[in-house]
């Protein structure tokens, strides 16, 4: 699908007849274009559009180049982040001449809410460069939302996991579920940074493009503002991340915790009854001469001392502070 924007005051505005306005358009939006819509997007524009296989490549010659007066840069973007499984997939931008293509197989939270926000804002869209801008700092803050989002859960995790509300000491947690849950938060931090390693790399290439365009002033200090926004997002991801380990390990502690208190529960058991286990073993032996037999009170007296070496060994283990 092919998606057609012109500026109207500084407002975008969509269009229907992409091919009719072709020559005022400031942004052609391309959702898993097929080959005939890629085709006819080149002839129109003289354009090379990047396939799928092309943007889903790995090295940064393969993302950010120039190529016949258009820059070509490509960043991994997250789709349906409101859970911990997000798609995570290429888009291409492609700035030839004023005008801005972007090339995407998936459907980024930005590119739903930016062209409804730019319709009703003047956002300095006069330009495929300034449509770009607006473009990307939208994707960063959306980012930013989901950052934001996924440290509050993790703030969340650390409180179930350290402050035990009205919980007896002995009573298990299921660590399994907290695990699962590092596990996923873990991992959706991860593509978070990916996205924003490709993101610091695309801002930086614009940077430098701009400056040899002879760019605004205004665009090239927006284009700064940008990149430091998008480090100090991947650091506060690093600050997630290094947490995400430490309740990682915290839990594993946990585990390690509960785990021995109950083989410490069964070691004192074991300990306690041993004596008396001893003593019920002495009496029950089949021996004809154990004057015990004969006394009435040799019954209450084993059972007597049963209890008493039942007893004693908790009460010391009480004195040493091991229960």
């Amino acid at each position: 699908m092919i998606t057609g924007y012109v500026n109207e005051a500084g407002r975008l505005q969509p269009v229907a007849e992409v091919q009719e306005r072709l020559n005022g358009l400031v942004w052609i939006d391309m959702m898993n274009p097929s080959d005939a819509e890629e085709d006819q997007v080149e002839k129109w524009l003289g354009v090379d559009i990047p396939t799928r296989d092309e943007m889903e490549e790995i090295e940064i010659s393969s993302r950010l180049y120039t190529e016949d007066g258009a820059t070509f840069m490509t960043a991994i973007l997250p789709s349906q982040a409101d859970g911990d499984d997000p798609q995570m997939a290429p888009v291409s931008f492609v700035l030839a001449g004023k005008r801005l293509i972007t090339v995407r197989y998936h459907e980024p939270r930005a590119f739903q809410t930016f062209p409804i926000r730019a319709e009703k804002t003047p956002m300095g869209c006069e330009t495929g460069e300034g449509v770009l801008l607006a473009l990307l700092e939208a994707i960063v803050d959306r980012l930013a939302d989901i950052l934001e989002r996924v440290g509050r859960e993790i703030d969340a995790i650390s409180r179930s996991i350290f402050q035990q509300k009205g919980a007896k000491p002995t009573k298990s947690r299921d660590f399994q579920k907290v695990l699962e849950s590092i596990g996923r938060k873990g991992d959706l931090i991860s593509n978070i940074r990916d996205s924003l390693v490709t993101l610091e790399r695309l801002v930086g290439f614009l940077g430098q493009g701009a400056l040899q365009r002879k760019s605004d002033k205004t665009l090239r200090e927006r284009i700064k503002t940008l990149s430091r926004d998008v480090r100090s997002l991947a650091d506060h991801d690093s600050f997630l991340s290094q947490k995400i380990t430490f309740l990682l390990d915290a839990t594993l502690g946990m585990i390690n915790i509960e785990q021995n208190a109950i083989i410490k529960i069964f070691s004192v058991a074991a300990v306690v009854f041993l004596p008396p286990t001893l003593i019920a073993s002495i009496y029950g032996m089949n021996f004809i001469h154990m004057p015990e037999l004969q006394w009435p009170l040799g019954y209450p007296f084993a059972l007597g001392l049963m209890v008493l070496s039942a007893i004693l060994p908790y009460l010391f283990f009480k004195h040493r502070g091991w229960l």
